[in-house]
């Protein structure tokens, strides 16, 4: 099975980025348009350094406090800027890659216009029983259809992922992230170290929903912050 990502260059020290209504998960992609300056000060700094931000999501109420340190959720994903497209007015287009989970322990008090706080690493508990990882496996290929009825095309590279060596976890965090489900779900499962665990609750939560589910566009459009 796969090992969890590497977090090359990681010092230990994240970039904020709290998004509303989006939880980021490792091993997915999400193009992002920066142009709040705040943010494009980020983006400029992480691309003159180790080119990863960390997406948050902001606790509930956030709304009142958006426009200076809205409350957020203390699990957060690292990304990797995989491509960049800086416009003449100072905005940017980036494609961020999800690498790994962190916990975040303590902000930092700098004069960026941006967030940034000490991080440590959070790492799956993985299925050991390779049988009983192999009936999961045959459980989720089984229900897809079902959870993507729209969308064949994303049960067939899905379909591919569960076949393949990557790692379960990874796959869970795929299909919680391609589809729509609340973002205060999302970021439970997020938090969810263990597989098995994370497994049980997007499957069960899923298989208990009465409505016809209509996945998102795989991969997603742009998200503006």
């Amino acid at each position: 099975m796969s090992e969890p990502m590497p977090l090359a260059g990681f010092n230990g020290r994240a970039r904020l980025f709290p998004l509303p209504n989006l939880v980021f998960f490792p091993h997915v992609m999400q193009p992002l348009h920066i142009f709040e300056p705040r943010y494009r000060q980020m983006i400029a700094d992480a691309l003159a350094g180790d080119r990863m931000i960390a997406l948050v999501l902001p606790r509930p109420g956030w709304e009142k406090d958006y426009a200076e340190r809205p409350a957020i959720h203390s699990v957060a994903c690292v990304g990797r800027i995989m491509a960049e497209q800086r416009l003449d007015d100072g905005r940017f287009n980036i494609l961020l890659r999800g690498v790994a989970r962190i916990r975040i322990e303590e902000e930092i008090q700098t004069g960026h216009l941006y967030r940034l706080a000490h991080g440590s690493m959070l790492y799956d508990t993985p299925i050991c029983d390779e049988a009983h990882a192999g009936v999961w496996r045959d459980r989720v290929f089984d229900k897809l259809p079902g959870w993507f009825p729209k969308q064949p095309e994303v049960v067939e590279q899905i379909g591919k992922l569960l076949q393949s060596d990557l790692a379960l976890g990874a796959v869970c965090d795929i299909i919680a992230f391609a589809l729509p489900l609340d973002a205060e779900f999302k970021q439970q499962l997020l938090e969810e170290l263990q597989v098995e665990r994370r497994l049980r609750q997007l499957h069960d939560f899923l298989e208990a929903s009465k409505s016809i589910l209509a996945a998102r566009k795989f991969p997603p459009e742009f998200s503006l912050n």
